[in-house]
């Protein structure tokens, strides 16, 4: 009989790797699609590029807000004692 734990443990491991090809491609698509024009050509936001602004800025808030609901909804505590040993 497999440990519950570990099934848990593998669902918020996947979860993790969600989040972070989320993180990359927010990243790369605002960097790259933004960002690829010509340089005198780009607007700006509070003084940054808009690629910068929100690619890094702005995407991580935007991650860190996923994050703390992911974590609120998804995640779940585990106790890290043997079943075992409790009995």
């Amino acid at each position: 009989m497999q440990d519950k734990r570990f099934k848990v443990a593998n669902r918020e491991a996947l979860i993790g790797v969600g989040l972070v090809v989320i993180n990359f491609a927010i990243w790369f698509g605002f960097a790259y699609g933004l960002g690829s024009g010509d340089p005198t050509a780009y607007s700006y936001v509070l003084g940054f590029p808009a690629w910068f602004f929100y690619s890094c800025m702005a995407g991580t808030i935007f991650m860190i807000v996923l994050l703390w609901f992911v974590i609120k909804v998804f995640f779940k505590d585990v106790p890290f004692d043997d079943e075992e040993d409790a009995q």
